[in-house]
C-alpha cells in the first residue's frame, strides 16, 4: 500500500494535481464532480484537521492520494497542515510531493483570491523527504512529465492530458520591445 501526499502554496496546482493522481482506476483519490470544488470535498479533508481520526479509516485499497494547499481554508480561516501528524498516522509508505509553481504568478493568484499573499516557504521545511513537481513543467511536457512523475514517485497515473488547460494564460501578457532584444539578435546573426 502507498499513500501520494500531494502539497503546494495555495494557487500551486493542487486540485489539477490532485484530479490527475486520482484518475487512474487503481487509485483511491479525490474525483471532482465539477472542474473545481474546495478542499472540504477532498476525501481526507478531516484527517488534515485531526489526523488522529486516521487510526480508525478502513484501508481498503492500494494506491491513495490526498492533495492539501498550505494553508488551506476552513470556516473562512487560514490553517497550516498538520503534517507530521497526518504522515505519522498513515500506516504504510508514503510519498510526498510538494508543487511548485511561478512566483509571480502565485503572488497575483493569492491576492486575487484571498486578498493577500499567503506563501510560507518554511512551512514546507518539516518534508524534508518530499519530492518536487512543478505545474509549469506539466504545461510544457504534458504526458512525458507525466510519465517521468509515474517513475519518479512509483505511482500509477493513466497519462491523459486533454482535460488540462493552461491557467497561466490568464497572467502572461506581452510585454514591449526590451533593449537585450537587439544584443539578443544581433548575437543569434553571428556565424560560428
Amino acid at each position: 500500500m502507498k499513500m501520494l501526499i500531494l502539497t503546494g502554496p495555495q494557487g500551486s496546482g493542487n486540485h489539477l494535481f490532485a484530479k490527475i493522481f486520482s484518475r487512474h482506476p487503481a487509485v483511491k483519490g479525490w474525483v471532482m464532480n465539477d472542474f473545481w470544488e474546495g478542499h472540504h470535498t477532498e476525501p481526507f479533508s478531516k484527517y488534515w484537521h485531526n489526523p488522529e481520526l486516521l487510526k480508525d479509516y478502513k484501508w481498503d485499497n492500494e494506491y491513495y492520494v490526498t492533495s492539501i494547499s498550505c494553508p488551506y481554508y476552513r470556516d473562512k480561516q487560514p490553517h497550516y497542515p498538520k503534517y507530521n501528524e497526518f504522515i505519522k498516522a498513515i500506516p504504510f509508505k508514503k510519498e510526498i510531493a510538494i508543487i511548485g509553481r511561478d512566483p509571480t504568478i502565485l503572488y497575483n493568484q493569492q491576492t486575487r483570491v484571498r486578498g493577500k499573499h499567503t506563501l510560507n516557504l518554511d512551512k514546507f521545511k518539516v518534508l524534508s523527504s518530499a519530492h518536487f513537481i512543478s505545474t509549469e513543467l506539466l504545461l510544457l511536457y504534458k504526458e512525458e512529465y507525466l510519465k517521468y512523475l509515474s517513475k519518479l514517485l512509483d505511482f500509477p497515473i493513466e497519462i491523459c492530458t486533454d482535460d488540462i488547460i493552461n491557467a497561466n494564460e490568464k497572467y502572461i501578457k506581452a510585454v514591449d520591445r526590451q533593449p537585450l532584444d537587439d544584443i539578443v539578435q544581433r548575437v543569434s546573426l553571428i556565424e560560428s
